[in-house]
């Protein structure tokens, strides 16, 4: 989890020269840096870089569209499937356009292009105070800081302001479309496990849902450090547009695997709720991104998430895995255990046979 840094004491900087854009990493991170760079971290974090290269499930959602009976649910089975098996699938024809994702990534590679300091009191879209957010303040060592600054804007930020610069306007409308694409995979998800999908459409909701642009810089002291350290979701489902240069790793079958990259199709993966909702039927897969030494990566995470006041219970028969929970007393727990302990615990802490 990436939260925000405050302390801006390290940020001044000699007259007359640009400021970056970079965050400061290297001068606030600078004594776990020197403390931690022994011959044995290093070779700890080689060896989790050394993966092999995956390709996640592809699904054509075209075939929705078709007249068969057939095509259609054997596609609705295939997501299913990809989401008890892999947590993570990428489908095309997703109903956004190339246009709209080139769009997309190039106002946002405009954004983090501004210096640093512009970024830190950005206000030009009307985000929310501390939607601009870098590195990992509670980090105690090098494996819990995240190389990456991001823009975490609910979507009651970018929704009906008609637009008014180019960066509001293309948001506006992605968000819309993948907005769309969201609540009908959770339609199709929920209807393979027998469930009705209306609690989604009442509490999944606008004001509710996230948009995370990110940015990755290269990183001087890779492989040290991750981009993002391991985590799962906290939501039902994330939608991810990603560059293609590559960098995010999840687990499978108790190893880490990178994914190959493909810039023309959308990464979905299931979220913590899902899982609990589903009672364990889809899987909420922990996945990191590693840094790069020399080329920066940007990427568009879609959050589908409910109230802080909806209440996620299994709706499968006993025996229910987990507990009934609010989403906001899970965001609560999961905030306490990373302050506490510098890293997310997440479901086990809401199993039912831990009451």
């Amino acid at each position: 989890m990436v939260v925000s840094v405050n302390d801006s004491e390290h940020l001044t900087q000699p007259i007359g020269m640009e400021e970056s854009a970079d965050p400061p990493f290297e001068e606030t991170y600078k004594d776990l840096i020197l403390s931690s760079f022994s011959s044995k971290s290093r070779k700890n974090i080689l060896e989790l870089s050394a993966v092999e290269e995956c390709e996640l499930p592809l699904i054509d959602l075209n075939q929705l569209n078709h007249l068969g009976e057939s095509e259609r649910q054997q596609c609705k089975k295939q997501i299913a499937e990809a989401s008890r098996e892999w947590g993570f699938f990428q489908v095309i024809h997703h109903g956004i356009s190339c246009e709209v994702l080139e769009r997309m990534r190039e106002e946002q590679v405009k954004l983090f292009r501004k210096p640093f300091q512009e970024k830190m009191n950005y206000s030009d879209i009307n985000f929310s105070t501390g939607s601009y957010r870098w590195g990992t303040p509670s980090a105690t060592c090098l494996k819990q800081i995240s190389w990456s600054e991001a823009f975490h804007v609910s979507l009651s930020d970018v929704l009906g302001l008609g637009g008014h610069t180019s960066l509001s306007s293309i948001m506006e409308q992605y968000a819309v479309l993948v907005s769309e694409l969201s609540h009908k995979l959770m339609d199709i998800l929920a209807e393979e496990m027998g469930q009705n999908s209306c609690f989604f459409k009442e509490t999944c909701l606008p004001k509710t849902c996230y948009l995370r642009l990110n940015r990755y810089p290269a990183c001087p002291i890779y492989p040290q450090v991750f981009g993002i350290m391991p985590h799962t979701d906290s939501d039902f489902i994330t939608v991810l547009h990603q560059d293609n240069v590559g960098g995010l790793q999840l687990v499978r079958n108790g190893k880490w695997f990178a994914v190959k990259p493909n810039p023309q199709a959308l990464i979905i993966n299931i979220g913590d709720l899902f899982q609990a909702w589903s009672n364990g039927m889809y899987k909420s897969v922990e996945h990191r991104v590693v840094a790069n030494p020399v080329v920066e990566r940007f990427s568009a995470a879609y959050f589908f998430c409910p109230s802080v006041e909806t209440v996620v219970e299994s709706g499968a028969d006993e025996p229910r895995v987990y507990r009934s929970f609010s989403f906001g007393e899970y965001r609560k727990q999961v905030q306490e255990d990373v302050k506490v302990f510098g890293y997310k615990i997440g479901l086990s802490r809401f199993l039912k046979h831990n009451l």
